[in-house]
């Protein structure tokens, strides 16, 4: 990638709007928590949902999907077509990448933030929405299924390089090699997550059970 101030300055942006810690915010903002001191201590969707009910669970997801989304659509701006097609695509994924780092490292609350999932998941429906569908099909499934959102991430994040080399079958390398990375990164940020499942220790979830501020305390109480 050629190193222009427009470059850095895209890339500068997409990380601060990766960064934007909407589960914290709308907490403390809300019910003066923050959320990172509560449930599994993780600032997304899932521990949102499990502390705060549906309505901010819900937000908070949306919100984050489109973090990833606009970041990676921020190209259309900047950039016009006519230029090399690999490389154009290439910074497609580095403003994704950024976003994600945003999610997981939040210059605006301390650099605590979440794993990045649901920001992962808008950063592959602007790169590749059909693999992005079919991998949000195998979460589903798995969810539906479990009851458990870290094995249903695993599990998608893991189907996600099968999609995109085998049935959508990319000629983008850089695509292949983003989607390899995937894996692996949501083996890594869910290794805790791992060593519950296998320990039958990991809690599942029902998104539509919204818990009072006197849960909260609790679940802080029994904070794994």
């Amino acid at each position: 990638m050629l190193i222009t101030p427009i470059n850095i300055l895209a890339l500068i942006f997409a990380y601060l709007i990766g960064s934007i810690p909407t589960s914290v915010w709308l907490g403390k903002f809300y019910h003066g928590i923050d959320i990172r001191e509560h449930g599994s201590g993780n600032a997304g969707a899932t521990n949102t949902f499990r502390i705060f009910g549906k309505k901010l669970g819900i937000t908070v997801l949306i919100v984050d999907i489109l973090k990833g989304w606009i970041a990676v659509k921020l190209f259309y701006v900047l950039y016009e077509s006519g230029q090399n097609v690999d490389e154009l695509f290439n910074l497609k994924i580095r403003l994704g990448i950024c976003a994600l780092l945003g999610h997981v490292f939040p210059i605006y609350v301390g650099f605590k933030g979440g794993k990045g999932v649901a920001t992962l998941l808008g950063i592959i429906l602007a790169l590749n929405h059909e693999a992005a569908l079919m991998s949000i099909a195998v979460f589903l499934i798995v969810f539906i299924i479990s009851r458990y959102v870290s094995l249903s991430s695993i599990i998608a994040g893991l189907f996600f390089p099968v999609v995109v080399m085998v049935i959508s079958k990319t000629s983008q390398p850089a695509m292949v090699v983003f989607a390899l990375m995937i894996s692996i990164a949501v083996i890594i940020t869910h290794q805790k997550n791992i060593e519950r499942l296998l320990g039958k220790k990991e809690s599942r979830v029902n998104f539509f059970n919204k818990k009072t501020k006197e849960e909260v305390q609790v679940s802080q109480a029994n904070k794994q």
